[in-house]
C-alpha cells in the first residue's frame, strides 16, 4: 500500500485469473480456452495486416467487423459494439448501464469479475443464491433492481437457462437492463440475440476468446437496440476512442466467416465433454449438467482442494475455486481427447490411492 493511493483503489480486490503457467509441459485444462486453433482464414487475415498500415490508426469504428457481426445475427450495424475482449465490454456496460441508485442483481456463484467491477465503479449490488442444484431461478430476481447480469450457461457451473425462462425474465423486468453474458453459449445454448429486436432493455455480450479460438487477440462485442450501444459508444469515446487494434479486427472477420472450421471445432469440444461426463462418473464424480466449455465437478470421497493439487503434481492443471458452496468442486477446461484421456487416467489412479488425512 502506498500513501499515493487513492481510497478507491485501497478497497478493491482484483479479480485473479487462471494460472498461465511459464513452462508449457502442462495439460492445462484451467482457462476455458479453446484446445483447437483459430481458423485458417484467420491466419491468413494477420498475415496481410502485417504490414506498413501498422503505422495507421485501425478503424474507430469496427466498421468491417460490426458488419459481419451484424449480418450473423441479422441486425443492423448500429445494434453492435466491439471491444477489447468481453470483460472490457462488460466494464464498459457496468458504467453505461447499471450504475444507479439501486442494486444491481447477480447470482451468488457466478463471473467472480462481477463484483469487482461493482466495487472499481461503485455499483450497488446483490447477489441471489442460486438453488441447491445450482439453477438460477427467474421468479428471485421479481424484485426492484438497477438492473441484472449473469453468464448463460453459468460460469462456473456450466448450467444453462432455457431461452423461455431468459424471455419469462425480460417480461417480468421492463425498467432496467438485463445483461445476458454468453461468453460459452456456443457449446450448448440458444443466444438471446433472437430476442434483442422485441426487447429494449436487453444486452448481449460475447466473446471471440471460446468458440473462436481467439483468446490472445482479445475481442468481445455486445448486441441490443440502438439506444443500449449509444451508451456503451458514449463510454468508449470518454476515453479510447481506438478499442481494436488492426490484427484484432482483421481476424476477428475472419473468424465470423469461417462458419465451417467454426462448427467443426465446437462440435468437437461438445462430443470431448460428453465423453469426459461419462469418464469421470464412471469414476464417481458428481457431474453438474454442463452447455459449456467445462464441467464442474465433485467427488464425494475426495476434498478438491486435495485432488486439484494432485492433479498438479502430475502436471495437470484444473481451478479450484475457495469460496462458500464450491469450495469443493473443481471446474476442468475441456480439452482435446488425449487430454481429457490422461486426465481421466490420472485421476483413476489417485482415486486407487488411500485418502490423505489432515
Amino acid at each position: 500500500m502506498s500513501i499515493f493511493w487513492s481510497p478507491l483503489v485501497k478497497d478493491l480486490t482484483p479479480y485473479i485469473p487462471g494460472e498461465q503457467p511459464k513452462h508449457n509441459n502442462l495439460i492445462k485444462l484451467n482457462t476455458n480456452e479453446n484446445p483447437y486453433g483459430p481458423s485458417p482464414k484467420v491466419v491468413e487475415a494477420l498475415k496481410r495486416e502485417a504490414g506498413d498500415t501498422l503505422r495507421l490508426y485501425p478503424d474507430p469504428d469496427a466498421f468491417l467487423l460490426k458488419t459481419a457481426l451484424a449480418r450473423y445475427y441479422a441486425l443492423s450495424t448500429d445494434q453492435v459494439y466491439v471491444g477489447n475482449g468481453s470483460d472490457e465490454v462488460l466494464a464498459q456496460a457496468f458504467l453505461a448501464l447499471l450504475k444507479h441508485p439501486q442494486p444491481i442483481l447477480f447470482p451468488d456463484i457466478t463471473y467472480s469479475f462481477y463484483p469487482s467491477f461493482c466495487k472499481l465503479f461503485q455499483v450497488a449490488y446483490k447477489t441471489i443464491p442460486l438453488n441447491d442444484a445450482f439453477e438460477l431461478c427467474i421468479g428471485d430476481y421479481a424484485k426492484s433492481n438497477g438492473g441484472i447480469i449473469f453468464p448463460n450457461p453459468n460460469a462456473p457451473t456450466g448450467r444453462l437457462l432455457p431461452l423461455a425462462s431468459i424471455e419469462e425474465l425480460l417480461r417480468q423486468n421492463t425498467v432496467s437492463a438485463v445483461i445476458i453474458d454468453e461468453a460459452y453459449v456456443d457449446f450448448g445454448g440458444s443466444s438471446s440475440a433472437t430476442l434483442i429486436n422485441k426487447y429494449p432493455n436487453l444486452l448481449v455480450i460475447q466473446t471471440f476468446s471460446k468458440s473462436r479460438s481467439l483468446a490472445g487477440l482479445r475481442v468481445g462485442f455486445a448486441i441490443g437496440q440502438a439506444s443500449l450501444i449509444e451508451a456503451l459508444e458514449r463510454v468508449k469515446n470518454s476515453y479510447n476512442s481506438y478499442p481494436l487494434d488492426r490484427f484484432a479486427l482483421a481476424g476477428a472477420v475472419a473468424a465470423v466467416e469461417d462458419m465451417h472450421h467454426f462448427e467443426q471445432t465446437r462440435n468437437k469440444i461438445i462430443r470431448t465433454r460428453e465423453e469426459l461426463v461419462k469418464g469421470l462418473r464412471t469414476l464417481g464424480f458428481n457431474v453438474i449438467p454442463s452447455a459449456a466449455n467445462f464441467l464442474f465437478v465433485r467427488h464425494p470421497e475426495r476434498d478438491a482442494a486435495h485432488l486439484f493439487q494432485q492433479l498438479r503434481d502430475r502436471l495437470i492443471i484444473v481451478r479450484h475455486f475457495r469460496q462458500p458452496r464450491i469450495e469443493n468442486y473443481l471446474r476442468i477446461s475441456i480439452g482435446t481427447d488425449e487430454e481429457c484421456a490422461t486426465l481421466v487416467d490420472a485421476l483413476r489412479g489417485i482415486l486407487r490411492e488411500p485418502v490423505r488425512m489432515n
